[in-house]
């Protein structure tokens, strides 16, 4: 695996998790919190697999790639549950998940 796409893909990640969670912060300062149960749930899920994906790739882990993989398929979905809110906090979480899916993807291509 590459030095380069292992060390994006962390970024990646990590950026990822802030993101999730300031979305979190924002999603439950809504007036209407109730209809920002599934963002908060997917957020929380991006925020598990890409800790668990950056501790596979520190650890050089011979699952790393599978692991990456999946990462990719929940920061998508993430990715997508936040594209359609209108909140800053869900646009830049949108973003951040979409980067952090494209990196996980070319990882566990690598």
């Amino acid at each position: 695996m590459s030095d380069d796409n292992f060390k994006a893909c962390i970024q990646a990640c990590q950026a990822s998790i802030v993101a999730a969670e300031e979305c979190i912060a924002g999603c439950l300062k809504e007036d209407m919190v109730q209809d920002m149960v599934g963002c908060i749930r997917l957020n929380q899920d991006c925020i598990r697999i890409c800790q668990a994906a950056i501790g596979f790739m520190a650890a050089g882990s011979p699952f790393a790639h599978q692991v990456c993989n999946v990462c990719a398929e929940i920061c998508e979905a993430c990715a997508k549950e936040c594209g359609m809110h209108e909140n800053a906090h869900c646009k830049a979480c949108a973003e951040a998940c979409m980067a952090c899916a494209e990196a996980c993807t070319s990882m566990s291509h690598a």
